[in-house]
């Protein structure tokens, strides 16, 4: 969870740490269920053992992205309202975060080697739309929301189809990213320029790319 904002600023920025280093570690538990769990188990070939796990390895490093994003513009938002929606929503990405990591555990894979650069750069992100006012902010998150959606269904085109557990997760994961963005808009979200947006795509395709490997 968050830290509470009661506390003094050195005991903020130790849990913050403390927090990243977990995030950045794997260390993450969910709760909910992991949809995978009923989900019949497959014989992969090696190739497509590879590709589910660069996928879900991906799916990881934006999970550890959204942590990041939803702990700085909870830190910074303006109004208790768009605070605990942040925080909400950050308890969700964790469920993503653990059902990720374990399906990348199962694949014989690990997550990417750069997650404290991901890390890193998603809450400084986060920090500049936060201090920019709650408006932007929820129109970074809604923009974001827009973007993952659009990675996730391309990845329940692109999973093996016998991957049963690998797309269980994707689809649950985008079904609450879509809830996410939309509870975003409702409190009053910001349209993001055009060439914002566009930034966002290019960083986001150098990141899939990259962590699909590493």
């Amino acid at each position: 969870m968050i830290a509470n904002r009661s506390i003094n600023p050195l005991d903020h920025l130790i849990v913050g740490f403390d927090r990243a280093l977990r995030v950045v570690g794997g260390v993450a538990t969910s709760s909910r269920p992991n949809p995978a769990a009923h989900a019949a188990d497959c014989e992969l070939n090696e190739e497509e053992q590879r590709h589910s796990a660069g996928l879900m390895r991906v799916n990881h490093v934006g999970e550890v992205c959204a942590q990041a994003l939803y702990d700085s513009q909870a830190r910074f938002a303006q109004t208790p309202q768009v605070r605990a929606q942040f925080e909400q929503a950050a308890r969700e990405e964790e469920d993503h975060l653990a059902w990720t990591a374990q399906r990348l555990s199962e694949l014989g894979s690990q997550p990417s080697l750069l997650n404290p650069l991901w890390y890193a750069g998603a809450f400084a992100l986060g920090t500049i739309a936060a201090k920019m006012g709650d408006a932007h902010s929820l129109g970074y998150v809604v923009e974001t929301e827009r973007q993952v959606e659009a990675h996730l269904n391309s990845h329940l085109d692109a999973l093996p189809p016998q991957d049963a557990k690998s797309r269980a997760i994707v689809d649950q994961m985008r079904i609450d990213e879509i809830a996410h963005g939309a509870a975003a808009q409702s409190l009053g979200a910001a349209d993001m320029p055009l060439p914002v947006k566009m930034a966002m795509q290019a960083m986001a395709k150098v990141m899939t790319s990259t962590a699909y490997y590493i």
